[in-house]
């Protein structure tokens, strides 16, 4: 059993629309009032305080604040855990100190349970059902379905959306065929076998709307709080406009990798990909570099194929057709310059789109991008697969919700 997740939009009536609202509002108050409690506790009475201490002071401050009742206990220890993850997130350096939130930037809020919620569909369409709000049309599709486990509520873009995992088996029907795939900005997948995928010109034209919504929005008056200067209803309506866009080219995109992986899956049991890191392949250019436009734009085209769904994708999807995915070690291997046949290296620019290998005994010709994919796939057939397929970690190091319930039942029978 694995664990997926589906989203699908719902449709609130006006009444049901204002009280989600509402209890947007409220979680927002809580997770502020939660980090002002450990930032306030620490500086002046220099405690640290943790998640259980906030949990067990929920009911008495229900009892101060009675709107928060109807929320649902569980509901509440979930925002109560946001606040642990940033805190956690923030001590182990992965980010900045937890900062409060506006009631129009917070999404939305978690029942991390059975509880609260209820759900009537066998994975297309249906109706969910909340406590103390009654019953929404909801409409999605899942690929499979299996036992719902939690549901997130959250708000975007005007819409309200319902995320729900669920414990499934799901499967898939592949191949046994083998292939190695690179990825570019020229043709965005390249196959060992030859085949190159280009990025659909759909999202070009999708990038071309959003720099002329943008161009629009520029002309507008724009908000300045230091200067106190409010945003224009038209600046406003613009940045509708931007975000629209914006949304439609991330979910056509998602459509089109969906796609392609699934095709990749249905053919072949192992694929053979690189290991990339986007993030810092998509850093901006030093200071006082004089080629700032040429990495602009290639960061923008990294971003606009998207590397970084592509491995992912296929990792899941494999998994599920009971294949492999391995990543080859771009930094050692370095399958852009090695040679598919004879293993030389042969160094090349960014420029050289055809692969030459430099040993005068091989005398490989091929295009740089399938050599590549080549590279990748006779790596991949020569390792041990056992280590790939490894389960990844159901939850982060400072504890989930099921893991803390865990931890309270075994207090429980220890006391």
């Amino acid at each position: 059993m694995v664990t997926r997740r589906i989203t699908y939009r719902l449709y609130p009536s006006r009444q049901q629309q204002k009280k989600l609202h509402y209890w947007r509002r409220l979680h927002c108050s809580l997770y502020n009032a939660a980090i002002a409690n450990r930032k306030t506790q620490y500086q002046k009475f220099n405690h640290s305080v943790d998640y259980f201490e906030q949990q067990n002071s929920l009911p008495e401050f229900k009892q101060v604040w009675p709107e928060f009742k109807e929320l649902g206990s569980h509901a509440l220890q979930a925002t109560l855990k946001r606040v642990d993850f940033a805190f956690n997130r923030f001590f182990k350096g992965l980010g900045g100190y937890p900062k409060f939130k506006a009631s129009r930037r917070y999404s939305g809020w978690t029942y991390p349970c059975g509880a609260g919620w209820q759900v009537e569909t066998d994975g297309q369409h249906g109706f969910l059902k909340l406590s103390h709000l009654g019953r929404m049309q909801m409409r999605g599709k899942a690929r499979t379905w299996g036992k719902p486990t939690t549901c997130t509520i959250f708000f975007r873009q005007g819409k309200w959306y319902a995320s729900i995992t669920v414990k499934c088996k799901p499967q898939r029907e592949a191949d046994g065929g083998s292939v190695g795939i690179d990825l570019g900005c020229k043709e965005a997948i390249t196959l060992s076998t030859g085949e190159q995928l280009s990025k659909p010109s759909f999202i070009k034209v999708g990038e071309v709307a959003v720099k002329q919504a943008s161009k629009q929005l520029r002309r507008k008056r724009a908000p300045n709080r230091n200067k106190r200067v409010k945003a224009s209803r038209r600046w406003q309506k613009a940045r509708r406009q931007v975000s629209m866009r914006q949304r439609k080219i991330t979910r056509q995109r998602e459509d089109w990798l969906h796609q392609i992986t699934s095709d990749i899956v249905s053919g072949n049991s192992l694929v053979a990909g690189e290991q990339l890191n986007v993030k810092n392949m998509t850093r901006k250019a030093k200071k006082g570099s004089k080629r700032k436009a040429q990495k602009t734009g290639l960061n923008r085209s990294i971003l606009s194929v998207g590397f970084g769904m592509i491995g992912s994708m296929l990792e899941y999807k494999l998994a599920e057709a009971g294949g492999f995915y391995v990543e080859s070690p771009t930094r050692t291997l370095k399958p852009s310059q090695r040679c598919a046949k004879c293993w030389e290296l042969t160094p090349k620019t960014l420029a050289d789109r055809v692969h030459i290998c430099s040993n005068p005994n091989c005398g490989h010709r091929e295009d740089r991008d399938i050599n590549a994919a080549q590279v990748n796939l006779a790596w991949a057939r020569g390792q041990e697969l056992a280590s790939s397929v490894a389960e990844p970690p159901s939850s982060t190091d400072c504890g989930s919700m099921r893991q803390l319930g865990v931890m309270k039942r075994r207090k429980l029978h220890a006391s």
